[in-house]
């Protein structure tokens, strides 16, 4: 049985060393080491294999059959080491294929637009990307970053924060015209408030009254949608009011196609924004380590 505590590869090296060079001297030159050391070395490996790999003699040192075999297999060897080491250091540099998983809103509007100058910062990575505000499941799916907003919930993986945003409740200029802007949280239930079809973390819509209690507001609607930015684009369309994140529909507060209401009773929680990924930091590959240290460089905090 074969003892874990024997450095093989350092063996044949010094081997090797030791047949190219002619002397046990020059040997331990190259390597570093004392001729005594070296010789030791050799005994050793040779005590270990059972056979004599060098007949030594005061002037130079003369292969037995069994060394020259060995020494062939050494170099070999040797040679498919270097390739090992330099093919797992080429790892170091950023390539392959980069599964990304990113919910709509994000991904459309300010991930997407900075996706060429990722790519042409690192030539190597292919990115493969998929837009959607449902939860994955990162192993399941095998992807190697997920951007996510809100809570998380899976001690798994591990997170890096990107920005948070307060939220916000808005509506079209035109709903407003037609419907009245609601003056309190209570009011809500004589409008269509615009909902998700999938299951959130957090469900309904926080308020706070003017004496400070918390209270929640399940939306109700004639319209259920998949992702923030269809709720988005229905809210601008006039067809109900929606609950975003501010950095979602700020051009549009700026632009006066969508209008804040019922900020007197916004309770100021904001939705956070996180790279999630498997694995420690140690141990990431160099694309998906290129690409979180992208995002922290790139990404600008949200109003």
């Amino acid at each position: 049985m074969a003892r874990f505590d024997i450095n093989r590869s350092g063996e044949i090296e010094v081997f090797v060393r030791v047949v190219e060079r002619g002397t046990l001297t020059a040997a331990a030159s190259t390597l570093g080491m004392t001729p005594s050391a070296v010789s030791k070395l050799i005994g050793r490996l040779e005590d270990r294999l059972g056979a004599r790999l060098i007949n030594r003699t005061t002037r130079k040192l003369q292969l037995t059959p069994e060394g020259a075999a060995f020494y062939e297999s050494g170099v070999r060897i040797l040679s498919e080491i270097e390739t090992a080491e330099r093919e797992a250091a080429a790892g170091a540099v950023p390539r392959g294929r980069l599964r990304v998983n990113c919910n709509v809103p994000f991904g459309q509007h300010y991930l997407m637009p900075l996706i060429p100058k990722f790519l042409g910062l690192h030539p190597g990575v292919v990115i493969d990307m998929s837009l959607t505000d449902k939860v994955v499941d990162l192993l399941e799916e095998r992807a190697d970053v997920a951007i996510r907003a809100g809570p998380l919930r899976d001690s798994r993986l591990v997170a890096r924060k990107l920005w948070q945003s307060r939220m916000v409740v808005v509506a079209s200029p035109a709903y407003l015209d037609k419907h009245g802007s609601p003056r309190s949280p209570h009011e809500l239930a004589g409008h269509n408030c615009l909902d998700f079809c999938f299951t959130r973390l957090v469900e309904g819509w926080p308020f706070r009254d003017q004496g400070g209690h918390d209270l929640t507001f399940q939306p109700q609607g004639n319209a259920q949608v998949s992702d923030g930015e269809a709720m988005r684009l229905l809210a601008l369309a006039g067809a109900g009011l929606g609950r975003l994140s501010r950095y979602h529909v700020q051009p549009d507060i700026d632009a006066g196609t969508l209008v804040p209401v019922l900020e007197e009773f916004n309770p100021g929680d904001e939705e956070l924004l996180h790279a999630i990924y498997v694995g420690q930091g140690g141990h990431l590959p160099a694309r998906v380590r290129a690409f979180l240290d992208f995002l922290a460089a790139n990404v600008r905090p949200a109003r």
